[in-house]
């Protein structure tokens, strides 16, 4: 078994190297001309990149100390996020890059005739001093002359080339571009001094590497700044009515506000949970659902992050389970310390309210530590006759809720797939990504959550505090 692990990890890692070697080779290597200050610097990126990346996830899950997950933490996820835009945009790059290298071909050989200059056209004293009527020998590469003024020899009247002046004092016209910053042996067809390219600066490879690059890299560093805004501003808020058939009309608009995925830890704070709370208070709920995965790391740490959660305002209360998170980081504790901040822990409990039955059951990595959901003790006994609705972390807990006679059930745990294309990822592991979809008699609603694991970004998948209004079929 260990073996495998290995086995397995080393793969990962291959892989991981190898995607950025890739971007580092499309983005650094080709659009330099050569080792210099800016293949440096590019290098550079690309090799501390993945170090802090792969150093913010074992700082976090290793429970190192909360100085060292914070210094991590943003450089680290930012560029998870980055880097996968950057691999996405560059193999989009790959298809049009064709197209980019024909239209500059094209765009250079197509000018007039005097302007159809070679990449090894001469330059200097003797080509100025060369009349404007002469005709020019076409250029051909590694032929002595190429490019010189073309005579007749005296009684052949057949064209000569006069021999390449290797004198000192002279001006010697070789055919070579002059500029050293040109990449000549990178030219795409290998034509460009015969049929008009580049004059004097990169060859056609070059300019299309560095164009497509370029846009590449704007792409993914504009969709991680406005995704990573996205989540620092803090969630916007959704409604969703949901009707009920065995809700009775003195329930009928009763109002949950549902909050989950807040993902408090190194990046996102305190700051960011009072944010969070101001939200949920102005949409004056009638109860609020802490659905899971409040926290990334202990008490000990995180504690003063969550401490504004002591100003939920709820008519009915708040309401807390757990998520798989919770589990990595303590979840005894956390319950412990949600209940001092006077939220309501439901630990596959029951409550009854006016109208209706609310439950919750622990997230399903409890398991692990013999603290999974129980859908007997958090539903048995009761009235059937009464609608409930169950708060569960993970979508997937729905085909228990179902066999239980749940009306609707209340969850997080997907972001919504955060970062595009997670959601097709998602998809794979969960019965409904977001929003709201029917199992039978039963209603799942899935919240995308309020703040984002990893990178503080959201890409496709915007932040969410959705109200749930109920509502009765009686009405």
């Amino acid at each position: 078994m260990v073996i495998v692990f290995l086995l397995v990890g080393l793969v990962a890692l291959t892989v991981f190297a190898g995607l950025h070697h890739y971007l580092w080779r499309r983005l650094v290597r080709d659009t330099t001309t050569g080792p210099g200050p800016a293949r440096r610097a590019g290098t550079a990126l690309f090799v501390a990149g993945p170090v802090l990346m792969a150093g913010a996830v074992a700082a976090e899950r290793g429970g190192a100390p909360f100085w060292l997950q914070r210094t991590l933490a943003w450089p680290g996820f930012l560029w998870m996020a980055l880097a996968l835009y950057l691999l996405l945009a560059v193999v989009a790059g790959e298809a049009v890059r064709p197209l980019v290298a024909r239209l500059v071909r094209r765009r250079t050989a197509g000018g007039p005739a005097e302007s159809r200059v070679a990449v090894g056209a001469a330059s200097g004293p003797a080509a100025a001093s060369r009349p404007a009527t002469e005709p020019v020998a076409p250029a051909v590469p590694g032929e002595p002359g190429a490019g010189a003024p073309v005579t007749a020899s005296a009684g052949s009247g057949a064209p000569t080339r006069p021999a390449a002046d290797t004198g000192t004092g002279t001006s010697t016209d070789t055919g070579t571009d002059t500029d050293t910053g040109t990449d000549t042996s990178t030219n795409p067809d290998g034509n460009a001094g015969r049929d008009g390219g580049l004059a004097a600066g990169p060859s056609r490879r070059l300019f299309v590497a560095r164009a497509v690059g370029g846009a590449a890299a704007a792409v993914a560093v504009g969709t991680v700044g406005y995704g990573t805004y996205g989540v620092l501003r803090g969630p916007r808020v959704k409604r969703v009515t949901v009707p009920l058939a065995r809700l009775p009309r003195s329930a009928h608009g009763f109002r949950i506000a549902v909050v989950s995925d807040i993902h408090l830890g190194p990046v996102l704070g305190r700051d960011f949970c009072r944010r969070v709370v101001d939200t949920v208070n102005s949409t004056q709920p009638d109860l609020i659902a802490v659905v899971g995965d409040l926290v990334d790391g202990s008490v000990k740490d995180l504690g003063p992050a969550a401490a504004p959660l002591a100003g939920l305002r709820a008519r009915h209360g708040s309401y807390f389970v757990t998520g798989n998170h919770e589990y990595y980081s303590g979840a005894a504790q956390w319950v412990a310390e949600v209940r001092e901040l006077g939220l309501r822990p439901l630990e596959n409990a029951r409550t009854e309210l006016a109208g209706f039955d609310l439950a919750g059951v622990n997230d399903v990595a409890g398991e692990s530590e013999g603290q999974g959901p129980d859908f007997g003790r958090a539903l048995g006994g009761r009235d059937t006759s009464r609608a409930v609705v169950l708060l569960a972390h993970q979508p997937v807990q729905i085909h228990d809720a179902v066999r239980h006679g749940v009306d609707l059930q209340l969850s997080g745990h997907t972001h919504g797939g955060q970062l595009w294309p997670g959601n097709y990822v998602a998809e794979l592991a969960n019965p409904t990504v977001a929003g709201l979809e029917r199992y039978g008699d039963t209603q799942l609603y899935v919240s995308r959550g309020a703040g984002a694991w990893g990178p503080p970004t959201r890409v496709g998948a915007p932040s969410d505090i959705t109200v749930v209004e109920l509502a009765s079929r009686q009405a």
